[in-house]
Formats: structure tokens, C-alpha cells, sequence
């Protein structure tokens, strides 16, 4: 019989995982402090340079442990797939421009909000996937039906509900992942 191994099998889906745990646990350690330093984005000053660190690493915070395990899970089960599919250097790319573009919009659109999690990156993530078996010339009925619900929801949720979640951030994350699952399977 052979020896079953564990492996590393997704390493930018993994590192964003345990650097967001690490994170998290930082963010307890330091009774938020280094969330509010480091990993949530909100309106401070153009000439502090931590401003434009954050409109990056905001996606790497989270609130608590039921924040972070719910974008965890999502990023776990889709992410390997999509890393495999596209590779580690395009699912960097997708994270960084979802954190950059989410972070960008709640800074200048929410200037008395102050955002943090991975839910974009989950949201592009969900839309990115609806298209793994993307034909040129054809729209799946997968990509549709994901947009209508999840991206529905979030529109609804947006308009009707106060809540502390940002909608806004969940519809970028969505759009990103479709133009991106859109461009990388167009065939030329």
C-alpha cells in the first residue's frame, strides 16, 4: 500500500489562508489594534502611507472567527480548483486587483466606513469559477444563474438592508471574477 503524504497543493490560496489566521490571531492578541493599523481600510489621510498599504492587506483581516472561517471555507473549496485551472501567478492577481479595487471604492464612496475581509476575494472567487468551462461564442448557464443569485442578493441587500456588510464589496469581487473567468477563457 502507499504511503499517503500531505501536500501543498495550492500555495497562494493556502499563504493568503494561514496569513489572514495569522492575522486574526494578531487582531485578538492586540484587541484590534493591528486591524486598525494594518488590515481594515477606511478614510485617513492621502499622505499616510498606510492608507495605500491597507487598500491591499484589508482583505487579509476579519472581524472574528465566524468573519473568517465563512471566507475561508469559500476560498478553500474554490480556490484550489481555480489555482490549478488558471495558476498560482493569475490567482495573485485576482486577489491583489480585488483587494485594490474594493478597497479603492470604499475609501472614496464610504469615507465613515472602515472595511475589512475577504468577501470580495470569495466573490470573485464564486464568479470565476462559473466559468471553468467557459466555450468562446457561448454564455454558461452556470455563469447566469451564479451572477442572478449571488450577485442579486448582494444588489437586494445593498438596497434594502443596513447591515454592517459591504455589498459593494461583494459585487466588485463578482464583476472581477467575471470579466477575468470572461478574458482567460476567450479563446483569441
Amino acid at each position: 500500500m502507499k504511503k499517503l503524504k500531505i501536500t501543498f497543493n495550492s500555495p497562494v490560496v493556502l499563504g493568503f489562508i494561514f496569513v489572514s489566521l495569522a492575522a486574526l490571531v494578531l487582531g485578538f492578541v492586540t484587541l484590534g489594534k493591528s486591524n486598525e493599523l494594518l488590515f481594515m481600510t477606511y478614510h485617513s489621510a492621502i499622505t499616510n502611507p498606510l492608507t495605500f498599504v491597507r487598500f491591499f492587506t484589508h482583505v487579509l483581516g476579519h472581524s472574528g472567527w465566524e468573519h473568517y472561517i465563512g471566507n475561508a471555507a469559500y476560498i478553500l473549496l474554490l480556490g484550489p480548483m481555480l489555482e490549478e485551472k488558471y495558476g498560482s501567478k493569475r490567482i495573485l492577481q485576482v486577489i491583489v486587483i480585488t483587494a485594490l479595487v474594493t478597497g479603492l471604492l470604499n475609501y472614496i464612496l464610504f469615507p465613515n466606513v472602515a472595511l475589512c475581509g475577504a468577501s470580495g476575494v470569495v466573490f470573485a472567487f464564486i464568479l470565476l469559477t462559473s466559468f471553468t468551462s467557459f466555450k468562446n461564442g457561448e454564455i454558461p448557464l452556470t455563469f447566469i444563474l451564479v451572477a442572478v443569485i449571488f450577485l442579486g442578493q448582494q444588489v437586494y441587500e445593498g438596497v434594502f438592508l443596513k447591515d454592517n456588510i459591504s455589498n459593494l464589496s461583494h459585487v466588485m469581487g463578482g464583476i472581477i471574477g467575471s470579466v477575468v473567468g470572461y478574458r482567460l477563457n476567450k479563446k483569441h
